[in-house]
C-alpha cells in the first residue's frame, strides 16, 4: 500500500524524491491543448459543454498525482509513452508536487462555477488564461512556473530543478543572446505588423475554390 500512495521516485544518486521531467512536459502539453480547444469553443462557439469535460479531467488527473502517485495519473502515463524513447531527466518532486496544488486550487475553483453553478464571469476566463499559462510554459520551455513560487514562498532553493536552473553558473556561449539577435526580433514584429497594416482588407477576404472559382458561400447554398 506504502508503494502506492507515494510521491516521486527513490533514484540511485539522487538524495531526494524525483519525478521525470519529460513526461511530465509531454503531459502538460497534452493537457494544454485539450484545454485550449475546449477555452476556443467556449469563446467561438459559445458552447461549454467541452470545457466543463475538461476541466472535470484536469481536476481529477491533479487529484491523482497529489494524493495518490504521479506514475497513475492517466496523462502522465500517455506522456511517458510518448517519451519513452528519451533519456529521463529527474527533477526534484517536492517543487512539483507544490506546483500541482496550485493546479488543484485553480480546478476546484473552475469546476465549482462552470460545472456546479453554471456561470462563467472574468474569474473563469481569468482561471483559464492562467491554466494555459502554466501549461504553456511547461511544455514550451520547460519552466515550471509554480516551481518558482515554491522556492519565493518557502524561501528555500528547490533542487534538481529542469535544465538545472537552480544551480549557479554562467550561461554557455550558445544561449547568449546578443544585440544583434533582438534587432532581428524587434524587425520580425515589425514585419508582422506591417503585414497586418497593408493586407488585413485583403486577407478578410473569403478564399474561392480552387477550380471552380466559387466561394464557400455559394458552394453552402448549393448544398
Amino acid at each position: 500500500m506504502s508503494s502506492i500512495f507515494k510521491f516521486g521516485e527513490e533514484v540511485k544518486g539522487y538524495n531526494i524524491r524525483v519525478l521525470n521531467e519529460r513526461e511530465i512536459r509531454a503531459g502538460a502539453g497534452l493537457l494544454f491543448v485539450f484545454m485550449f480547444i475546449a477555452i476556443l469553443s467556449a469563446i467561438m462557439q459559445g458552447s461549454f459543454t467541452l470545457l466543463k469535460y475538461a476541466v472535470l479531467i484536469f481536476l481529477a488527473d491533479m487529484l491523482i498525482r497529489v494524493l495518490v502517485n504521479p506514475k497513475f495519473s492517466p496523462v502522465l502515463i500517455l506522456g511517458r509513452f510518448f517519451v519513452r524513447n528519451q533519456v529521463p531527466e529527474y527533477v526534484g518532486a517536492i517543487q512539483k508536487k507544490f506546483a500541482w496544488v496550485i493546479g488543484i486550487a485553480l480546478a476546484v475553483t473552475m469546476f465549482i462555477l462552470i460545472n456546479v453553478l453554471n456561470t462563467f464571469s472574468f474569474i473563469t476566463g481569468l482561471i483559464c488564461l492562467i491554466c494555459l499559462i502554466f501549461l504553456f510554459f511547461e511544455s514550451a520551455f520547460g519552466i515550471c512556473l509554480g516551481c518558482k513560487f515554491y522556492s519565493w514562498i518557502y524561501k528555500e532553493k528547490a533542487q534538481y530543478c529542469p535544465g538545472e536552473v537552480c544551480e549557479i553558473k554562467d550561461r554557455h556561449e550558445i544561449q547568449k543572446t546578443n544585440f544583434a539577435q533582438w534587432i532581428v526580433v524587434l524587425a520580425f514584429i515589425g514585419y508582422i505588423v506591417l503585414t497586418v497594416i497593408m493586407f488585413n482588407d485583403k486577407f478578410k477576404e473569403p478564399p474561392h475554390e480552387l477550380f471552380s472559382g466559387k466561394s464557400l458561400e455559394e458552394m453552402q447554398q448549393e448544398q
